[in-house]
């Protein structure tokens, strides 16, 4: 190999290639930082105007940056020399695969604009969709946000969302705990439930309509078996959940009822 056809191509085209690199990463950092700006001006603005919803803001915030990114790829595409048509002329005759793909997320945009129009759930909205259970933080441009109780940051297609039930425990004022209590044979069943529904209604955050139900469920071999459901707001679902327990607890012990114990079955000896 010829060391000087070496040094006078490092010394041309890879001082010129180091250059475009060079360029193209600061284009990149800056441009970056100038699309999170224009995003989150246009957020703010959106989000100071009563009339628009929170969610549309930030959804409106996703299509905006998607196009300025695009935009960006295109700018430093030219510092390559590439032509922006023959780009476009590569993309596509990539062939059957990119187009799936882009299908794809075709489909999630259109999911997340019919979410848009049909608003099953805002930002800030507790809700199960797309197999996840959690609070949604944003709607964007192909997915959906949403933090999960065990503060997780999950991701879901909006395509998902829409095709599978969603379930949106924001949407009324109150949502019902579901709890049990078992009492022991020859416990008084009409005493235990007045003195848990006395001790439940105490319990703070608990909405006084509806009242909380409290009733023989069914019976067991121990004893029967009661329903205890208070309903309250579902920020306040976990403090009341553990808090009623507790009260079943505290209750029954200053009662006096014994631990319900599976009876004996004695067989008769043949």
């Amino acid at each position: 190999m010829n060391l000087e056809t070496v040094r006078i191509f490092l010394m041309t085209r890879g001082i010129d290639l180091g250059t475009k690199v060079l360029g193209a990463i600061v284009l990149w950092i800056v441009g970056r930082w100038v699309i999170g700006v224009i995003t989150g001006l246009l957020r703010k603005l959106l989000s100071r105007n009563g009339r628009v919803d929170p969610t549309l803001a930030h959804y409106l915030g996703s299509i905006l940056g998607a196009l300025l990114n695009l935009l960006l790829i295109l700018a430093i595409l030219q510092v390559f020399g590439v032509q922006t048509t023959s780009f476009a002329a590569l993309l596509a005759g990539l062939g059957l695969a990119i187009g799936t793909a882009w299908g794809g997320l075709l489909a999630h945009f259109a999911a997340g604009i019919f979410m848009q129009v049909l608003r099953p759930f805002k930002v800030g909205d507790f809700v199960m969709a797309g197999g996840v259970t959690g609070t949604v933080q944003e709607l964007g441009l192909f997915g959906t946000t949403i933090i999960t109780p065990d503060n997780v940051t999950t991701i879901v297609g909006n395509n998902k969302i829409f095709s599978d039930t969603i379930s949106n425990y924001s949407a009324l004022p109150v949502r019902r705990v579901e709890l049990t209590a078992k009492i022991a044979n020859g416990v008084d069943p009409l005493d235990a439930a007045n003195r848990l529904r006395a001790a439940v209604v105490k319990i703070p955050n608990v909405a006084d309509s509806p009242a909380p139900d409290i009733e023989v469920l069914s019976f067991t071999p121990e004893g029967p078996l009661l329903c205890v459901r208070p309903y309250t707001h579902t920020n306040n679902y976990w403090q009341v959940y553990f808090d009623t327990n507790r009260a079943i607890i505290e209750t029954f012990r200053e009662a006096g009822y014994p631990t319900p114990e599976t009876p004996l079955v004695r067989r008769a000896a043949t």
